[in-house]
């Protein structure tokens, strides 16, 4: 195969990490469109992300973008650049690190609980959708104060905010409902602030400017998608290669100290988010190649998190046991690093050891379905019988 990211189920073609693989030993950098190249190594998506002044935010990071095509967006802060990035950052930083976070355990413990509770043994389900999928969806919808009898919709909204820069046209009921929730829950938060992410964002100001209604949603959403569809694909993902490893998954049961580390290996072998993209600023050179400015440079994560150079001759294996001598970029790297790490990282330990302890047996009866997307790659459907 040969890899093109504008191209819908790329991440889902057979031979797609032999492809990386492949790109990696002989096209580090290739192009692969006009203006347009793929990054692959490690070290290059390192070096691609912490410099924004060579490679900017600011004009499209997704692969259909609508700011590649001349679009705006108002208070995306996905998009943003220094120094203008770091004040928005700030407004919910403080509510992310990893001591804030730590408080979250016993609520995140007892949604895995619950969700985990409705599961029937020895039946098979969809793991998607009866665990995954709902799991996170209750505890980002909770952070930012949304009732629970909302939030059975959430799912639906989020795949279809994460599916519209490739499916604009097929998302556009959805996207309507879930920006009409928000800018209500919006005005209703400034009317009624609580102990919620949500109240925390609509009444800061930027540099002595107040928030607009427009930039909170925005501002929202993407912690809505970012904290449901990344850990859903994350746990999913652990789950199923715990499942394909069933000696490591006894050794993590056995031993549940190991657990932290062995969501450090399912974050870099699921990698949730496959690329995210950068806007060369001025003509430049990487990895031998001549980038012209305005060219569109795709970090490969998928690729970089598999990277022999970085991770070993061991690098294309799972081992839930893996030294930690690199930092993987499942979070991406430099400044945009995502700002919820700390809470995916509890969720998705959390809901291991929950799994563990009470269907230590479980067992995969099918191949997953995948996704076709431009950005993620996770399963939409997972048969499993939980034992």
């Amino acid at each position: 195969m040969t890899l093109n990211p504008e191209t819908i189920g790329s991440f889902t073609s057979p031979g797609y990490y032999d492809e990386l693989a492949r790109l990696r030993r002989e096209e580090p950098v290739r192009q692969y469109a006009r203006n347009s190249w793929t990054i692959a190594r490690y070290d290059d998506v390192r070096t691609v992300s912490r410099d924004p002044e060579r490679f900017c935010s600011g004009k499209g990071v997704l692969v259909n973008d609508p700011l590649r095509n001349g679009g705006t967006i108002e208070g995306s802060i996905l998009h943003m650049d220094p120094p203008v990035h770091a004040p928005w950052r700030g407004l919910v930083t403080r509510r992310f690190t990893p001591r804030a976070v730590g408080s979250l355990e016993a609520r995140v413990r007892s949604v895995a609980r619950s969700v985990l509770a409705e599961v029937p043994a020895d039946q098979e389900i969809d793991f998607v959708d009866r665990v995954a999928a709902p799991f996170p969806v209750l505890v980002i919808a909770e952070l930012l104060g949304i009732d629970a009898h909302d939030r059975d919709k959430f799912r639906r909204w989020s795949d279809a905010a994460i599916d519209s820069p490739d499916r604009p046209d097929d998302n556009l009921a959805d996207l309507s409902a879930l920006y009409q929730f928000l800018i209500a829950h919006v005005k209703e938060r400034r009317a009624a602030p609580r102990d919620d992410i949500a109240s925390a964002v609509v009444r800061a100001e930027v540099e002595g400017t107040p928030i607009t209604t427009a930039e909170a949603v925005t501002y929202l959403l993407a912690l809505l998608v970012a904290g449901n569809e990344t850990t859903r694909h994350l746990v999913s993902g652990g789950a199923y290669a715990l499942a394909e490893h069933p000696e490591q998954r006894a050794r993590l049961t056995r031993e549940p100290a190991r657990v932290p580390a062995a969501v450090e290996e399912c974050l870099r072998w699921v990698t949730p988010i496959q690329v995210f993209g950068r806007t060369a600023t001025r003509a430049t050179e990487l990895h031998g190649q001549s980038i012209a400015e305005g060219d569109f440079l795709v970090m490969l994560y998928a690729s970089a998190n598999r990277d022999e150079d970085a991770f070993g001759p061991t690098a294309a294996e799972f081992d839930v046991t893996r030294p930690v001598d690199a930092q993987h970029l499942a979070f991406g790297f430099g400044e945009h690093l995502c700002v919820g790490a700390a809470l995916a990282r509890l969720e998705a330990r959390v809901f291991l050891e929950e799994l563990l302890a009470r269907f230590p047996d479980y067992e995969a009866t099918g191949e997953p379905e995948l996704s076709r997307s431009t950005l993620v790659r996770g399963a939409t459907r997972m048969p499993m019988v939980c034992r």
